[in-house]
């Protein structure tokens, strides 16, 4: 391998036998663009859109190959041959509100993981290098970090892609992956590719230099760039050393990496989870890796960029668009999800969440349907659906932040009905399951068990409720509920107050860490 191209920012730690391969997801975004489905408290990443699994969970199972990587030998500027092996630990970052669900996916995929969990949204820079400093810098490994809600459909090619992009990191270089565009597109952005970096041996493309970033185009440059062959789509995917990141991010961005330092050398890290100092986070600027230092380096030869090309079918599935694009599709070029009817219609996209939709005649358009939101949009304005949601939340629309059944670590609640001083709420709670100890300043609760048996703190008792049996909390009052039975536990909660919002509740106790601490976050 070629590697006089480019100088070492840091010298490798290569007098091991080996360097280590950290792997680093990163789970903090939105998914705004993909309303109803994905919401604020439960994003894209952690549910279903091309699938049964989550896109988190298609991540995962993406890194199942990597472990075929342990024991490339890759010559190393300036040192022996060296041996590369895989960390035994993943590190995913992503919001406190979803700690629980996202270690819950990691658990079921029997994965372990260091999750370093963001008390706000500061953007994927900050978030890389929380990810650099949870990697330690003592061995100085290469992390391969990808984002948890991208979707790629030939693995194989992936993996080889990434060993290829270890090589160029182990050596100093910050690496990114390119998609060699096959369309006009606008919803991404582009990286100009410079030089060859030698010659590949299967004939492949080879790596490039990385000459330039490039924002999101308007359509008339997109379709130059396709032209061009030059420039290739961003696909957010990155593979460096932690001890570059860092130097990096502290050249470019100062103010960064201060506030991410202090945040988490001031954070708490017990049980897996890496709690931030929420005030010196909350101080931290907020951007993207691309604009932080991506987009930089080409002017400072000290950060030598790479781009990689990557064929494996991949998509960033940020839009319906793109949901669409992935999915197979009937004669007419229609995709259905649940119960769906298309009638003279053609390259559309409808998905059912429990009621019947019905399409006639349309073209290019796209339906969602979940239990209290419906989405219709031309499939050619779905980047506009971001816009929409922002108006959502400034309406304080509580459709913006949360599905009307939410998924809890203990189960799940489905919101029936409210009115002005009431709600009725259906709960499920998972066998041998419990909810924290809490208690409401704003609203009564009376309970109706329909299935199984709870059993119920209330105050300084504890006490049985069996089917067809109710009970009362009064506000003000501790309670817990728990189901000491083997099979789900179903209720009817009914609510009754002047204020019903989520946020009407203090926990004393809860297993699943949701107590808050004073200067972190829980």
């Amino acid at each position: 391998m070629d590697v006089s191209h480019y100088p070492l920012t840091s010298t490798p730690k290569t007098g091991a036998a080996s360097v280590r391969i950290q792997m680093v997801i990163l789970a903090g975004g939105s998914g705004t663009r993909l309303w109803p489905l994905s919401r604020q408290q439960f994003p894209k990443q952690l549910i279903g859109l091309m699938g049964a699994e989550s896109l988190l969970e298609a991540t995962l199972r993406r890194l199942d190959g990597l472990d075929s990587l342990d024991g490339i030998d890759v010559a190393t500027h300036g040192h022996d041959t060296v041996h590369f092996a895989s960390a035994d630990e993943l590190i995913v970052v992503c919001g406190t509100e979803h700690k629980l669900l996202t270690a819950q996916q990691i658990e079921r995929n029997g994965r372990r993981a260091r999750i370093v969990l963001e008390p706000c949204a500061r953007n994927t820079a900050p978030a890389l290098t929380l990810a650099a400093l949870a990697a330690g810098s003592g061995d100085d490994p290469v992390m391969v970090v990808m984002p948890a809600d991208h979707a790629v459909s030939d693995l194989d090619a992936f993996r080889r892609t990434i060993a290829k992009a270890i090589e160029h990191a182990a050596n100093g270089a910050l690496v990114t992956l390119g998609v060699v565009p096959d369309k006009i597109e606008t919803g991404y952005g582009y990286i100009k590719a410079g030089a060859d970096l030698g010659t590949a041996d299967d004939g492949a493309p080879q790596a490039r230099v990385l000459e330039r970033f490039v924002e999101k185009p308007r359509r008339e440059i997109a379709e130059q760039y396709l032209a061009s062959g030059e420039y290739w789509w961003n696909s957010g995917i990155f593979v460096c050393r932690a001890s570059v990141w860092l130097a990096a991010i502290e050249h470019f961005q100062p103010a960064i990496h201060a506030a991410c330092v202090i945040a988490f050398e001031r954070g708490l890290h017990q049980d897996g989870f890496t709690q931030l100092d929420v005030d010196a986070f909350e101080a931290c600027p907020s951007d993207s890796i691309d604009c932080a230092v991506m987009e930089r380096i080409a002017h400072e030869p000290a950060f030598p960029g790479v781009v990689v090309p990557l064929a494996a079918g991949w998509s960033d599935v940020g839009a319906w668009d793109s949901v669409w694009d992935m999915s197979n599709k009937d004669a007419d070029g229609n995709v259905a999800r649940g119960r769906v009817i298309f009638e003279g219609s053609a390259d559309s996209f409808a998905h059912s969440d429990g009621r019947l939709v019905a399409c006639v005649g349309v073209t290019g358009v796209v339906v969602v349907e979940t239990a209290d939101a419906i989405l219709v949009a031309s499939k050619d304005r779905v980047q506009e659906v971001k816009t929409m949601v922002g108006r959502l939340k400034a309406a304080k629309g509580a459709e913006a932040q949360d599905h009307r059944k939410v998924q809890r670590p203990w189960g799940f609640y489905d919101s029936i009905d409210h009115g002005e001083r009431f709600q009725v709420k259906r709960i499920v709670v998972k066998p041998g399951a419990r909810l924290s100890l809490q208690m409401h300043h704003h609203r009564a609760e009376h309970w109706i068990v329909v299935r199984g048996t709870a059993l119920v703190t209330r105050g300084e008792e504890t006490f049985l409720v069996s089917e067809n049996q109710s009970t009362f909390i009064p506000l003000g009052t501790k309670h817990r509920l728990e189901n000491p039975g083997k099979t789900p536990l179903e209720m009817i909660e009914v609510q009754s107050g002047a204020y019903l919002g989520e946020d009407d509740i203090v926990r004393f106790d809860d297993q699943y860490g949701r107590v808050t601490e004073k200067k972190t976050a829980g």
